[in-house]
């Protein structure tokens, strides 16, 4: 995997850094009295052993307490290093001071091995110019530098030290891994050292060989199905949920196997859990901000462990021309090794999601908040939250919509009782209609009721007329027709 600051600016964002004191129990006070034992001192500060790398570690008070921490992967280009070595004092420096205090020093590391026909000598002295460039940059910011090292082959020299009885020019080997005072401490602390970064960045490398063409084929074929599902709005839901279920499916598939402890071995069996076409079904859709947010949730508890490895088995499987597809995998181990506690992971992880694409707004919010010793806790409770709203607002449309049912179905046996005449009211209006029909010009006929009785005939009265009809009385003027009082069968028609 590229280093991405070999070719970017480092700023606060994009350097690996921390605010937080290596301080693993209160009790615990170790004294660093050498050059070596501070180099021996460094994997157990970074949680792993920094390959071309750039460590500057802040001192804070007369007994040079461990301060913030800071790493840069080591520019490949001389002209970049003036500018390089101004913006690493300034970083280092104003975080410090925005967290407590400005610090009283700093020590630097440059770590390297030496490449194909090269001697760790020579990559000591090829690195010379940019520990001094570094040196005058913290100088400048009147924080002198108290010890810089290069450690390259498994051995250190001293760019500050002139004494050769401590520090002779073929350089100094290394303490055995585990027999110093610092690897002790750790050990008591439950510290571990991961082995070197550039081990750690192999496990998120895209597979290849045979398994890379399959999955190549794979992601082509859900990139087809899936982009315009997403794109054009209206299934985007349904390729949202899919893409979650799948996820579900997965994480139970990795819960059950249980993981190995050799990181190879281990990452061949989880690559191993997982289909092609259900890896590409899930990068697809996790290219989706909503459907990604949602993974997130994905973050604690016995699940938590089983997701950090599908995230990085899904980051394995964006293989050539896919890799800008796992940025979403990256910023997401990220964020669950961040909230496991794991922070040399996290950092790893979410520096390689700004390695793929430096403007990713997820990737630079986690990895700023990881290296300023910000709590996950705040963003753990602001997505069990979403994921609350979520639930009640499925509990209510649910509810609503089983309540919609019942009334519809209330409304289906109501109209039924209508017809078959179940009230008592509309069945003796319905006999009734019945017994009396009534002809096309309105005229009452005889007719016979539901038990065949013949009903009589009812009199009318005489038609209204123009003239007078009698007497002015309380009913009505002289000369007015007398108003008729409608009853009977005409009221109960008229009401239903």
């Amino acid at each position: 995997m590229s280093n991405r600051d070999e070719t970017s600016r480092p700023s606060a964002a994009s350097a690996d850094s921390s605010t937080t004191p290596w301080d693993p129990r209160p009790e615990t006070q170790i004294t660093l009295r050498s050059p070596a034992e501070l180099a021996d001192a460094l994997p157990y500060l970074m949680g792993f052993h920094p390959t071309d790398s750039i460590v500057m570690v802040a001192l804070h008070g007369d007994r040079g307490r461990f301060g913030g921490r800071l790493r840069l992967g080591i520019p490949g280009s001389r002209a970049e290093w003036p500018e390089v070595c101004d913006q690493l004092a300034e970083t280092l420096v104003a975080g410090s001071a925005k967290r407590g205090a400005r610090p009283d020093g700093i020590v630097l590391f440059l770590c390297r091995d030496p490449g194909e026909g090269e001697t760790a000598s020579e990559v000591m002295e090829r690195l010379q110019p940019l520990a001094q460039c570094l040196r005058v940059a913290c100088g400048s910011l009147d924080v002198p530098v108290f010890e810089a090292l290069c450690i390259s082959g498994g051995r250190f020299w001293s760019y500050c030290c002139p004494d050769e009885r401590c520090c002779p020019p073929e350089g100094v080997p290394l303490a055995l891994p585990g027999t110093s005072v610092m690897a002790a401490a750790a050990a008591y602390a439950g510290i571990q050292v991961r082995g070197t970064l550039r081990e750690m960045e192999a496990r998120y490398a895209p597979l290849t060989g045979d398994r890379a063409e399959a999955q190549l084929r794979a992601l082509d074929g859900a990139a087809a199905d899936l982009v315009p599902r997403i794109l054009s709005g209206t299934d985007c839901e349904t390729v949202r949920q899919e893409t979650l279920d799948l996820v579900r499916l997965l994480l139970d598939r990795f819960q059950e196997a249980e993981p190995g402890t050799q990181r190879a071995a281990a990452d061949a069996r989880d690559d191993a859990l997982i289909g092609a076409d259900e890896a590409a079904t899930i990068i697809i859709g996790l290219q989706d901000r909503a459907a990604r947010d949602r993974a997130a949730e994905w973050m604690e508890g016995p699940q938590a462990p089983a997701a950090l490895r599908l995230w990085r088995a899904l980051a394995r499987r964006c293989v050539p021309p896919y890799q800008e597809h796992a940025t979403a995998p990256f910023a997401l181990a990220g964020w669950v090794a961040w909230s496991l506690g794991d922070h040399p992971e996290a950092r790893v992880a979410l520096g390689g999601a700004l390695d793929i694409d430096p403007g990713y707004l997820f990737a630079q919010l986690l990895h700023r908040a990881c290296n300023e010793g910000l709590d996950p806790e705040l963003l753990r409770r602001c997505l069990r939250r979403e994921r609350a709203g979520r639930a009640l607002a499925a509990a209510v449309e649910a509810e609503a919509d089983a309540a919609g049912s019942d009334r519809a179905r209330a409304g289906r046996s109501g109209g039924a009782g209508e017809r078959t005449g179940a009230s008592p009211a509309a069945e003796k209006t319905m006999t009734e209609k019945s017994a009396e029909g009534t002809t096309a010009e309105g005229k009452t006929v005889a007719g016979r009721t539901a038990a065949g009785k013949t009903l009589p005939t009812r009199r009318r009265r005489p038609a209204a007329t123009d003239g007078p009809v009698g007497p002015a009385t309380a009913n009505g003027p002289v000369g007015k027709a007398r108003p008729r009082r409608r009853t009977g069968q005409r009221g109960a028609r008229s009401r239903q």
